[in-house]
């Protein structure tokens, strides 16, 4: 048996030990009745889909955290590995090769930011020709607030991260192309099949106030200022159920700004829970895994997953985190029990370039009855302030009413430019980040707007995030043009770039974070309705759009500031490896393991589709993995012991269900010398048992 197998068959064990039970590794699906039928003859016409996973971590220790804005959350460790999750769905033409295809990825990430977003479609052209484009290939974001930062080519993402972290880009877009290919490698026959269900108590609206100044059609879809709607997108073959896409509306920020460990949140939990925890997928081993789920964004602009309104506290964040995942996985996994809706084929796309920072908006989008203009982007002080309900941001900065701003922007920006007055007011603008963009870039202003069709589902890519009632305005411009149903189309949310909020009007006037942060303008909803109207019309008529302009490529402009890592070296009288702190001689199930080594500074190489550390049990001779860094159960967290020694915290808590035996814990590191290179080493525990 290879150490692969056998990883995969003690996986799949504890999780049915834990009381998963489950055999398939899968929840129970109605096809699965199909399964053990002789296979039927293939279909003519369909879909062929493929499915692929990589890892897409980046560095874990002095990077600084992207989505909360704060300097002082710096990375010191790892507590789960972010995950790029590819499909590649393409229709099947009746002598069974590929027709028209689109590639969507969901990326374990804070942001896509648009230099991501060149890069990958730059090595994917250089792989496969004009296969993937711009106009096929969706790129989306969980926006966890636990993943590095770093990888942006503008300036204002870089400011808490000292630049520009060519590793973390790295590790991100080869992350996401790894995904991409092997899901192009996958591409096989599956059936396709869409459901609907509700799912509440995960997500809370955080800006009430500002909601309820919309009109009551939007009031009314949305009774309780939330979006319950939970979709998923089922990938069978031969009625088995191999991959799906669960899309629900929250924030991925149950981690909390005090957090320092690098983590995939609540949607990354809820995937990692599906196919590890219950399938027994192996991250390290399974280059094509028997299942792959995706847990997306939509419009979750005002959705927090803080039930109580308030930000989250560490440590009681890591079990919120899991609770609010389980409970996005349990929504997701309770529509198996319904046979959805099969998709027919007919998957296609468009996508336009649009200067958000110069766009007319018709009397048609505005409801006013008048023509309304953008502007250039501006950073409202409410903004400024942060989401209080999930981490506030800069002191001295409030929502809604900021007199001192407010009288600076009534009194002098507006009346040097009354394109701001007449873009952004009752915005009291901060920082006229627009005119900064003239001596270098530190916003975007020219961004994607997509849309994708997969049979009869819908997909708006929004560069942003979305209210839920934006999205709602956005969904009913589009499907009032295909003639879908409105549950039939999704905001698709963080997708490609990234240009901070898009509230409606009516909450943009409210000037809470959200608003504040809507960086065109009061009318910048209108114009991204405008155009995904103009993309639908297209798709609906099956004629093409100029794509337009893109953003100008700042490849190599981007500032690094961060100081390097200069050398390595253990602690005196100790080597690299080295335990200085040893388990204890047994554990039970759920306590909690702790290990500490003479390490090295994690930033020399991320272990990218690797690990640091290996939770490993004695079996036959041999000692066989049973956790890595990826797992739920285990955290790595570094610190630094003088100049240049670092101490390393492995930590592993004892699942229920755990096999009795005789375990060790080893840590891999890489040391840095001052005048040479990089040499790895790695270092083990004595052994320890788990008792019954």
């Amino acid at each position: 048996m290879s150490a692969g197998s056998s990883r995969r068959t003690v996986l799949r064990a504890t999780a049915a030990t834990a009381g998963l039970g489950l055999t398939t590794g899968l929840p129970p699906s109605p096809a699965t009745a199909r399964a053990a039928a002789p296979p039927p003859a293939p279909e003519r016409g369909g879909h062929l889909v493929g499915r692929g996973t990589a890892d897409a971590t980046g560095e874990i220790a002095e990077v600084g955290m992207m989505g909360y804005g704060r300097a002082d959350q710096q990375a010191e460790g790892l507590h789960t590995r972010l995950r790029a999750r590819a499909f590649v769905i393409a229709d099947r033409a009746d002598d069974g090769t590929a027709g028209q295809r689109v590639a969507l990825v969901v990326v374990d990430s804070p942001m896509i930011f648009s230099s991501v977003h060149r890069e990958v479609l730059v090595r994917l052209n250089e792989r496969y020709g004009d296969l993937y484009t711009a106009r096929n290939v969706m790129i989306t974001a969980t926006h966890t607030h636990a993943g590095p930062g770093g990888y942006s080519h503008h300036l204002l993402y870089n400011v808490t991260t000292l630049g520009f972290h060519a590793r973390t880009f790295e590790a991100v877009v080869r992350g996401i192309v790894e995904a991409v290919g092997r899901a192009h490698a996958d591409l096989s026959p599956a059936d396709l099949s869409l459901s609907h269900g509700e799912l509440r108590g995960a997500g809370v609206n955080r800006s009430r106030a500002a909601f309820d100044r919309n009109p009551a059609d939007i009031r009314n879809h949305f009774p309780d200022a939330i979006d319950p709607l939970t979709t998923l997108l089922r990938i069978e073959r031969q009625g088995r159920l191999v991959g799906a896409v669960n899309w629900f509306a929250t924030h991925c920020t149950s981690m909390s700004g005090d957090n320092r460990l690098i983590s995939a949140d609540n949607k990354g939990y809820a995937a990692y829970h599906w196919e590890r925890e219950v399938a027994g997928v192996d991250y390290l081993a399974d280059d094509a895994p028997e299942v792959v789920c995706a847990f997306a964004q939509t419009n979750a602009g005002d959705m927090s997953p803080n039930l109580d309104l308030e930000p989250p506290t560490t440590p009681e964040d890591f079990a919120a985190t899991r609770a609010n995942g389980l409970r996005q996985y349990e929504a997701a996994a309770r529509q198996l029990e319904r046979p959805g809706t099969r998709l027919s084929e007919g998957v296609d796309s468009r996508l336009v370039y649009v200067d958000l920072s110069d766009v007319t908006v018709e009397p048609e989008f505005t409801g006013d009855g008048r023509a309304h203009r953008t502007a250039k982007p501006a950073i409202g002080a409410a903004m400024a302030a942060g989401s209080l309900e999930d981490g506030p941001a800069f002191p001295g900065f409030t929502e809604g009413e900021n007199p001192f701003w407010d009288a600076i922007s009534h009194s002098v920006v507006y009346t040097v430019s009354p394109e701001l007055r007449d873009a952004h007011a009752p915005k009291g603008i901060a920082v006229p980040i627009g005119e900064m963009n003239r001596v270098y870039p530190w916003v975007q202003e020219v961004v994607p707007l997509q849309l994708l069709r997969i049979g009869g589902l819908y997909l708006i890519g929004v560069p942003g995030e979305v209210t839920i009632g934006a999205g709602l305005r956005l969904r009913r411009t589009v499907a009032g043009i295909v003639d879908a149903r409105v549950d039939d189309v999704l905001v698709a949310g963080y997708a490609n770039a990234y240009f901070h909020y898009v509230t409606t009007p009516e909450e943009y006037d409210a000037q809470h974070y959200e608003g504040g942060s809507t960086l065109f303008g009061r009318w910048q909803l209108p114009a991204l309705q405008q155009t995904a109207a103009r993309l639908a019309r297209a798709m609906r008529d099956g004629r093409d759009l100029p794509t337009g302009t893109p953003p100008p490529d700042l490849t190599g402009k981007a500032l690094s500031l961060q100081p390097p890592i200069v050398m390595d070296a253990p602690q005196v009288g100790r080597s690299f490896g080295d335990v200085l702190t040893q388990p204890r001689e047994s554990y039970r199930a759920g306590e909690r393991v702790t290990a500490v080594f003479a390490g090295a500074h994690p930033g020399n190489d991320p272990h990218r589709g690797s690990t640091y550390l290996r939770v490993e049990r004695s079996e036959g001779g041999a000692w066989r993995t049973v956790a890595d860094d990826g797992d739920w159960s285990t955290t790595l967290r570094w610190e630094r012991d003088g100049i240049a020694a670092s101490k390393v915290t492995v930590t592993w808590d004892v699942p229920a269900g755990a096999v009795p035996g005789r375990y060790r814990v080893r840590y891999h590191g890489d040391a840095k010398a001052l005048l040479g290179g990089v040499r790895s080493f790695s270092g083990a525990t004595r052994p320890f048992a788990v008792l019954g």
